[in-house]
């Protein structure tokens, strides 16, 4: 008690977590590396899915791919690393501009929206209100989803990684064939690609703390 690893309730004289220890345990959170912490989650849905899978997290330009597993289907599905992937137009991207929080995201996802509508001839205000609503639906099913619109021919899932603060901090996705790939928001695949981000999250504290009763 005199260090701060246990505490006692006054009321009840039960003992709980002290606050040295909740700093401990968050500190030793702070440390894991999604990246390491990625690599047999990766293995696992690629070899239970049979599809392409990666993890991006945010780096200096956007959206970036640190690490893909290759199926090794007949046709091969590359996804290079490093590669900065669109927020509007990928599925990588549009889970980070549906769960990412950034300044910079903001402002590169004004950028796209603008982009967007000179392309289409089409006014920013009602592009930026069919991005806003596709975003609602992925936040409402917890992943993002695209079709064919960064590489022809090629669906994709992806779904957002959380430490232990609740933040953002990766997605997984999960890439396949259109005609092998079913798109359903409750397909197998959208399930295992959620219950990987899910399992990594966990890994990285995500629901271990929490972190209202540290502020």
């Amino acid at each position: 008690m005199r260090m701060g690893l246990v505490e006692q309730d006054a009321n009840t004289g039960r003992y709980d977590l002290g606050g040295f220890a909740l700093e401990l345990g968050l500190a030793s959170l702070a440390r894991l590396d999604p990246v390491r912490l990625a690599g047999p989650v990766l293995d696992d849905l690629c070899e239970r899915s049979g599809e392409t899978v990666a993890l991006a997290m945010w780096g200096n330009h956007g959206a970036t791919c640190v690490r893909w597993v290759e199926a090794g289907g007949p046709v091969t599905i590359t996804l290079r690393t490093g590669v900065v992937l669109p927020l509007t137009s990928s599925a990588t991207g549009l889970a980070f501009s549906a769960f990412y929080r950034s300044p910079y995201l903001k402002k590169m996802l004004d950028a796209e929206v603008r982009a967007t509508a000179e392309a289409r001839n089409a006014q920013p205000e009602a592009v930026l209100a069919a991005l806003m609503a596709q975003l609602d639906e992925i936040r409402g099913h917890g992943i993002s989803r695209a079709s064919g619109s960064v590489t022809p021919g090629i669906n994709g899932f992806s779904a957002p990684v959380f430490d232990h603060s609740g933040r953002m901090v990766a997605a997984i996705t999960s890439l396949g064939i259109i005609g092998n790939f079913d798109i359903d928001w409750e397909s197998p695949i959208a399930q295992s690609t959620r219950e990987a981000a899910a399992t990594l999250s966990r890994r990285l504290g995500h629901g271990s703390v929490d972190a209202d009763s540290m502020a």
